[in-house]
C-alpha cells in the first residue's frame, strides 16, 4: 500500500531533495559562475555537511558495470571527489562541464534545499545588486488602556522606544504560523560575509506537503519535477537597528506577478506578528526607501549616526570628529576631491601671461560651485563610495506660485453657513489607466499623515491656485552623486536646490508639498 501524506503547516526540512532535472535547480545553478560552482561544491563535500548534502557514492563491493561506464562515473569516497573538484579549480574549463558533473553525476539523486540555499547566497555575494530591497521600520503599537480603545484599530506609540527581541528559532516558528497552510516554505539563516546584517532566505513551493508525496511516484524524500513553481524572498536584519529590509519576490516557474505581490504582502503582514508578544505589539512602516544597494540601506537605516545625517549633515556623522551642529563655530569642510590646490604665484622674472578677466571669472565660479556642492552634500554622494541609489521618484504637489494679492485661502460653508477652511487639493490624475505603485504608496502615506497632522492655517491653498501634475524620475548608477556633479559643474544652482535632491531625507519615493518632501515624514525619525 502506498504511503499517505497529510498536509501540514510545518516548514520544509533542509534535507529535502529536489530532482536534478527540476527547472528550479537548473536555474539556480546555471546563473552561478564556474568558480562559484566549484567553491560551493567543495563546501557541499565538507564532512560537516554530509547529513544535508551527501553526494552519490559507489560502494567498493558494488561492481555495477553500467555506472562505471557512465559519462560521469560515481566516485568511491569523499576524498576522491574533493580532489576532483580541487583539480577542476586549477585548470580551465566551461561552466557547462561543472553543471553536468553536479546534476548528472555526483548529485544525480537530487539536490537538497540546503544546497540550493547555499547556491542562492553565493549568487547574492557575487551580484550584490541582484535584489531590490525596501526598508521598513519596526514601530511599537500602543497598548489599549480602556475597553473602548480595544475595539478601535491599534495606534502607533510614538513615545515608546522599545525594540522587539529577536530569536531566530522563535521568529521562524511564529512566522510559519502566519503563512497560509497551503504554502510550504524553507527557511535558511546566514550571516553576511561583509556587512553587519543577518540574512533570512525564504524559499516557497506551491505544495501543502513536506514529504515524498509533495510529488510523485518516484518515492523517496524528494520533490519531483512537477513542482516547478517557486518564489524566493530575502529578509535582512541589520544589527542594532529598528529597521528590516525585505527583497522583491523572485519567481521561478508558472507563478504570476500578482501571486508574488500577494505573497510579499503576506510576509510583510506576518513579520510584525512574529515579532510581537502579549501586550507588546509591533507593526511595519514603510520608510519610502528602495534600492538594490544593501550597503546604502545600512548607511541610511543602520545603527550608525549616518541614518540621521544625510547630505551636508554627514560631516557630523564621523565618530572620530567631535563636531556638533550645536557648536557656535561651524566646521570648515575641505574642498571636494576634484578641487585643485592653489597654484603658486609666478616668479618676478617669469614671462607667463596673466589670465584674462573672463578666465579668472570662470575659475572663481567653478571653485565656488565646488564649495557649494561640498557644503550641500558634505561627505556623501561620492562616485566611489559604493552606496549608490539607482532610482528616485518624486511627485510635486505644490501649487503654482501666485502673486501676493491673489493669495486667498479656499473656504467652504458648513451646515450652519460658517466659513471654514477647505480640504487640501489632491494631485489630479489622468482618467483611466492603471495607478502606479508610487501613487498607491504615497496615497497610503498621505492618508496616515492627514490623520496625525491636521491642516494648518498657514498651509491653506490660495483660491484659484493651479496645481500642475509634475513627476520627476532620476535614473542612474548613483543618482545623488550625479546631482552632485551637476552642482559642481554649475549646471544646478546648489544654493537654491531643495534638500531632498542631496539625499539628506533618505527617501527614494516621496511627494513634495509646501516645499518639503513627505515620504513617510522624510527620514521617518
Amino acid at each position: 500500500m502506498a504511503p499517505i501524506s497529510i498536509p501540514t503547516t510545518s516548514r520544509l526540512p533542509s534535507s529535502l531533495r529536489i530532482d536534478a532535472a527540476n527547472p528550479i535547480v537548473q536555474k539556480i545553478l546555471n546563473r552561478l559562475s564556474r568558480s562559484s560552482l566549484l567553491s560551493i561544491s567543495l563546501d557541499w563535500l565538507d564532512e560537516n555537511n554530509q547529513s544535508l548534502s551527501a553526494p552519490y557514492l559507489l560502494d567498493d563491493s558494488d561492481d555495477d558495470d553500467d555506472e562505471q561506464d557512465d559519462f560521469h562515473p560515481p566516485a568511491h569516497s569523499l576524498e576522491e571527489l574533493q580532489e576532483l573538484y580541487a583539480a577542476m579549480q586549477t585548470r580551465k574549463g566551461s561552466k557547462r562541464e561543472v553543471v553536468d558533473r553536479i546534476l548528472d553525476g555526483d548529485w544525480r539523486q537530487g539536490v537538497s534545499l540546503y544546497q540550493l540555499a547555499m547556491a542562492d547566497f553565493q549568487y547574492l555575494y557575487d551580484h550584490p545588486t541582484s535584489q531590490k530591497w525596501s526598508a521598513y521600520r519596526i514601530v511599537p503599537l500602543r497598548t489599549p488602556s480602556k475597553d473602548a480603545e480595544a475595539e478601535e484599530p491599534p495606534k502607533v506609540d510614538k513615545e515608546s522606544l522599545t525594540v522587539p527581541r529577536f530569536h531566530p528559532s522563535s521568529f521562524l516558528q511564529n512566522l510559519q504560523a502566519q503563512v497560509l497552510p497551503d504554502v510550504k516554505a524553507h527557511y535558511s539563516f546566514e550571516r553576511h560575509r561583509n556587512l553587519p546584517v543577518l540574512l533570512l532566505r525564504i524559499f516557497i513551493l506551491d505544495s501543502p506537503y513536506n514529504t515524498n508525496l509533495a510529488a510523485t511516484s518516484n518515492g523517496g524524500d524528494r520533490l519531483s519535477s512537477t513542482s516547478e513553481a517557486s518564489r524566493t524572498v530575502y529578509i535582512a536584519f541589520p544589527d542594532a537597528s529598528p529597521h528590516i529590509f525585505i527583497s522583491k519576490s523572485q519567481t521561478v516557474g508558472p507563478a504570476t506577478a500578482g501571486e508574488s505581490r500577494s505573497l510579499r504582502t503576506l510576509i510583510i503582514q506576518g513579520i510584525p506578528k512574529a515579532l510581537s508578544r502579549p501586550r507588546e505589539r509591533y507593526t511595519l512602516k514603510s520608510t519610502s526607501l528602495s534600492t538594490r544597494n544593501l550597503e546604502e540601506l545600512l548607511h541610511r537605516r543602520g545603527s550608525g549616526r549616518t541614518s540621521a545625517a544625510g547630505g551636508g549633515w554627514s560631516i557630523y556623522a564621523d565618530d572620530r570628529k567631535k563636531e556638533s551642529p550645536l557648536d557656535t563655530v561651524l566646521p570648515t569642510p575641505p574642498l571636494s576631491d576634484g578641487d585643485n590646490p592653489p597654484s603658486p604665484k609666478p616668479a618676478e622674472g617669469s614671462r607667463k601671461r596673466a589670465a584674462s578677466p573672463a578666465t579668472q571669472r570662470d575659475e572663481r565660479a567653478a571653485k565656488r560651485a565646488r564649495r557649494v556642492a561640498q557644503a550641500r552634500f558634505g561627505d556623501s554622494a561620492k562616485i566611489d563610495d559604493g552606496r549608490g541609489v539607482e532610482r528616485v521618484d518624486i511627485i510635486i504637489e505644490d501649487a503654482f506660485p501666485l502673486e501676493r494679492d491673489q493669495r486667498k485661502p479656499i473656504s467652504r460653508s458648513n451646515e450652519d453657513g460658517d466659513k471654514v477652511a477647505g480640504p487640501r487639493n489632491r494631485v489630479r490624475r489622468s482618467i483611466g489607466g492603471r495607478r502606479s505603485q508610487v501613487e498607491e504608496l504615497l496615497e497610503r502615506e498621505r492618508e496616515a499623515d492627514d490623520r496625525d497632522e491636521p491642516l494648518n492655517q498657514d498651509q491653506e491653498e490660495p483660491e484659484g491656485s493651479w496645481r500642475p501634475n509634475i513627476r520627476l524620475t532620476f535614473h542612474g548608477a548613483h543618482v545623488f552623486a550625479g546631482i552632485r556633479q551637476l552642482v559642481e559643474n554649475g549646471i544646478i544652482d546648489g544654493t537654491r536646490m531643495p534638500g531632498w535632491m542631496t539625499g539628506e531625507e533618505g527617501v527614494t519615493i516621496g511627494a513634495v508639498r509646501h516645499g518639503r518632501i513627505r515620504g513617510h515624514k522624510g527620514s521617518g525619525i
